[in-house]
């Protein structure tokens, strides 16, 4: 039986105030066209639901029947309107974001702090992927944009926004104190331990490539799994290895690491928004994009 969606909102007012009058005021309507839907209603289901007395409007066992599950799905419908009202004032909703441990510590986390300060009530997922990890889990829809650093393998699906730049250096613990006085080759380095992120990583790609283009082979003593290893191992006197310089900055400060001048430069790198346009972001995860968004064009006239 297909009855009008519009019949079964007017029964419930009409139910939940027991009086034409006060259902008409709440629906915007006249006594009149409340009865008369009233009326259709019961005859297309085929039993009374109302009973009108001198005290207001008396509900049959049938109407009462009906209201009970009536009552149920637009108090459903009610919640589900306020949910939606409070996500687009971001006083609720969630966001899911795949992030690289660099570009987790160089920019995003931050931002991630401004942003649970302004809208505490939006539930924040963060997922620690490798870069060469972040793009399938954009893809299958597990993330809902991810901030990445360069090297980033071109998908023509995906878009694209460059957020900050940053640049690497070499260190070395305090017995290579002497090498930070003048500028060495990468070949006259060549014969010291070298400490590096692990082969399924992108800053193994990209040193790859960076040793490759200038004749040498990049050939780690030590590889860990995480960034944030490099820098103790460095200290401790392990190897030498590259880290962004925004890492090193407070252990050079404290003496406990030097920086190793390169001849060879080594191409700045990018912290990058990465998102599928054709994809319909929630209030809050579409609100975190934007902000994103603005503080990469602020970055870019900053240049």
């Amino acid at each position: 039986m297909a009855v009008n969606y519009e019949y079964y909102r007017i029964f419930y007012y009409v139910a939940k105030y027991r009086n034409l009058t006060r259902a008409a005021e709440a629906l915007f309507s006249s006594q009149p066209n409340v009865s008369r839907v009233m009326g259709h209603l019961e005859r297309e289901l085929g039993c009374r639901l109302l009973n009108r007395t001198n005290k207001g409007i008396v509900l049959t066992a049938e109407g009462e029947q009906l209201y009970r599950h009536v009552a149920v799905a637009f108090e459903q419908i009610r919640l589900g309107e306020e949910e939606l009202a409070g996500n687009a004032k971001l006083q609720g909703g969630s966001i899911l974001v795949g992030t690289s441990e660099t570009a987790l510590h160089l920019y995003l986390l931050d931002r991630l702090g401004d942003f649970h300060e302004r809208y505490p009530d939006v539930r924040l997922k963060i997922y620690n992927y490798s870069v060469l990890q972040a793009l399938p889990a954009l893809k299958n829809g597990q993330v809902d944009f991810a901030v990445i650093t360069t090297p980033v393998e071109k998908h023509p699906e995906f878009s694209e926004v460059r957020l900050k730049t940053f640049s690497d250096i070499l260190a070395g613990g305090p017995a290579f104190s002497e090498f930070a006085k003048k500028a060495r080759s990468l070949r006259e380095l060549d014969d010291y331990s070298l400490i590096c992120l692990e082969k399924n990583t992108n800053t193994y790609l990209f040193y790859d490539r960076f040793y490759q283009s200038h004749g040498l082979e990049l050939s780690p003593d030590i590889e860990v799994g995480t960034a944030d290893l490099i820098l103790p191992m460095i200290a401790r006197g392990l190897g030498i290895g590259f880290l962004p310089r925004e890492f090193a900055g407070e252990a050079i400060a404290r003496g406990q690491i030097v920086e190793i001048p390169l001849r060879e430069t080594i191409p700045r790198r990018s912290v990058c928004l990465v998102y599928d346009p054709k994809r319909a972001f929630g209030a809050a995860a579409g609100k975190l994009k934007e902000l994103l968004c603005e503080d990469a064009r602020r970055f870019r006239e900053s240049e």
